[in-house]
């Protein structure tokens, strides 16, 4: 009977160390298969920019597209995107402003909007602040932008112009000091 169980457990390992065997090839076989991929960058000339919306200034900064694409094919596995970061600051010394939602939109040399593809969703983003709710004179806020991007902008070369569309709701911002009359003690 030693004998027998050991043979069992000889049959269980040697079938172990097989199935270990044929997964690792089925993983190689995968990896191998599996077409690589290549992130490409394309510049935005400029990279930075200045930016006005009445009483908020600052720059749409380090803009550039990214797409993903099969080494070798060039064939796009993950679509164009624009990425920046927006950096604003209040310059009013009367109204604070609170930031809803941005958006962007890309024009080509006629000044028509060139549309994202059918399912490339929208490019509008949220302006997320954890130190407040709302932009008080003299304060800066950044946000980052990952937004689609158009392809047919990349393969035509005819992007001439990209819209930053900002909408918050300004307010009276006022500061007042007020003098109380007080005495101490009796």
């Amino acid at each position: 009977m030693r004998i027998r169980g050991s043979a069992s457990i000889i049959w269980w390992v040697g079938a172990g160390l097989l199935a270990a065997g044929l997964a690792a090839c089925g993983q190689k076989d995968e990896q191998a298969s599996a077409p690589q991929v290549e992130e490409r960058t394309i510049a935005v000339t400029p990279a930075t920019a200045s930016v006005k919306a009445s009483f908020l200034t600052g720059e749409l900064q380090d803009m550039k597209v990214t797409e993903r694409v099969e080494k070798g094919s060039g064939k796009v596995v993950d679509p164009p995107k624009l990425w920046a970061t927006l950096k604003l600051k209040n310059t009013s010394e009367s109204q604070a402003a609170r930031l809803i939602v941005g958006k962007i939109e890309y024009a080509d040399a006629e000044g028509k909007v060139i549309p994202l593809a059918e399912g490339r969703g929208d490019t509008s983003f949220k302006f997320y602040s954890y130190q407040t709710e709302r932009l008080d004179p003299g304060m800066e806020t950044t946000a980052r932008i990952e937004v689609p991007f158009p392809a047919a902008a990349l393969k035509d070369k005819k992007l001439r112009d990209i819209r930053l569309e900002l909408t918050y709701i300004p307010t009276p911002y006022k500061e007042e000091t007020i003098n109380i009359q007080v005495t101490v003690g009796n």
